[in-house]
């Protein structure tokens, strides 16, 4: 209304000096008719019922009729169209494994590199997805299947992030769970600090806080046991510890209380079962009047105290002195230590 206004008033004092408009005036106002022309819809011909030429027709007038029958690309009505979800996308096949046929022995490259101590099946899906296992010299696909003789081979940079990755030995207190802690408790992770840590002669690695992305325990170590605790990132060493096929031992010294007969003793040795399960044959002995020697190639929940209480006999102190060829040996309550270049499970 303001520029209506003003090119009036030019209009007027222009009028008044020659009769004609100022250049000005003569700019605005074409400008504004257009930017009204455009606000104006009329009806259509047919809706008005009377018979006008196109000639006859205001060009400037758009109808409504023209909008409602007007095709709109459909990518114009949705901003966000996807191709992909369009029906006149093109066609993608799915993506196939290296082996053109399928073979029913075929078996997953992932669970063939786990079955044979390379990497766990998370590693070797993780190197899969990077390009980093090759079979007959290529690069495979995730999913892919291979014949169970088939030779694998990793990628230099596979062979190398394996180097890097560590595993601790950690003298767990009582008090301290070896998983993920309910509330209220307190992980053994959190132990992994360099206050805690125990420094020896040519250690393999400086500690880094990068060491603790990943850790987990390779086993567990009830939250009122003591003795060692394995916390790794590599998941060939968790495979040896804690696989279904393991058979590695650990060694206990468990202190009890109550009468043991010999064919007590026998059972906990072989017999008893666990769940509805059987157990693995253990190694169980006395070593002196109240203190029993377990070994076990298995690790149940809380195994060893419901052994004890099947027999009549109630554990009053339980401690963890070795995992396969590894002892605890001199290493402090509390603290932790670098796996060593030299020991082996």
């Amino acid at each position: 209304m303001a520029t209506i206004k003003k090119i009036s008033r030019l209009i007027d004092n222009d009028s008044c000096k020659n009769g004609s408009l100022s250049s000005r005036a003569q700019t605005i106002k074409p400008w504004t008719r257009r930017k009204k022309a455009h606000k104006v819809f009329a009806p259509s011909i047919q809706q008005q019922g009377k018979d006008i030429t196109a000639a006859e027709q205001p060009k400037n007038i758009v109808h409504d009729d023209a909008f409602q029958h007007k095709k709109i690309p459909f990518r114009q009505k949705n901003r966000y169209h996807d191709p992909t979800k369009s029906s006149d996308a093109p066609h993608r096949a799915p993506q196939k494994s290296n082996n053109a046929t399928s073979n029913p022995e075929d078996v997953r490259v992932s669970k063939l590199l786990a079955e044979r101590g390379i990497c766990s099946r998370r590693e070797a899906d993780e190197y899969i997805e990077r390009g980093w296992v090759f079979v007959d010299g290529k690069p495979i696909i995730l999913g892919a299947r291979v014949t169970p003789n088939t030779e694998i081979v990793l990628s230099p940079e596979a062979k190398k992030q394996q180097k890097h990755r560590v595993t601790i030995l950690l003298h767990k207190p009582i008090g301290y769970v070896s998983g993920q802690p309910e509330e209220g408790y307190r992980s053994a992770i959190t132990l992994i600090t360099p206050e805690h840590q125990l420094r020896v002669d040519n250690e393999s690695f400086a500690f880094n806080a990068k060491h603790l992305r990943g850790l987990a325990p390779a086993g567990r170590l009830d939250i009122d046991s003591t003795g060692i605790l394995v916390l790794t990132q590599d998941g060939r060493i968790a495979r040896r510890l804690i696989g279904e096929d393991s058979m590695i031992e650990k060694e206990y010294l468990v202190r009890v209380e109550g009468t043991l007969d010999e064919a007590g003793l026998a059972l906990l040795n072989h017999g008893l079962s666990l769940d509805g399960m059987p157990l693995k044959s253990a190694q169980v002995e006395w070593l002196n009047q109240d203190q029993l020697r377990f070994i076990l190639r298995e690790g149940k929940k809380r195994q060893i105290r419901r052994m004890c209480e099947a027999v009549g006999l109630t554990v009053i102190g339980l401690k963890r002195v070795r995992i396969g060829r590894v002892r605890l040996g001199k290493l402090p309550l509390g603290q932790w230590r670098y796996l060593q270049e030299n020991e082996i499970f």
